[in-house]
């Protein structure tokens, strides 16, 4: 998914979806940090993927909770 549309999203769901999505992206980052140390991670450009969709996810949540 390009990031114009994963963005676009994000931004319909509120803020228990994200939440729940911001556990998933943590649970996939640990496990690419974990292929990536015992070399199984054939993608590593995927991590950065992650670590950059998490801080999206994050400051969402944030904008969400400032527009309350």
């Amino acid at each position: 998914m390009k990031t114009k549309d994963y963005v676009q999203d994000i931004r319909t769901k509120s803020e228990e979806e994200l939440s729940a999505e911001l556990t998933d992206a943590k649970k996939e980052l640990f496990n690419l940090r974990f292929q990536n140390a015992t070399n199984q991670l054939e993608n590593s450009g995927r991590i950065k993927e992650v670590r950059r969709n998490i801080a999206r996810i994050q400051t969402l949540i944030t904008e969400k909770r400032m527009a309350r």
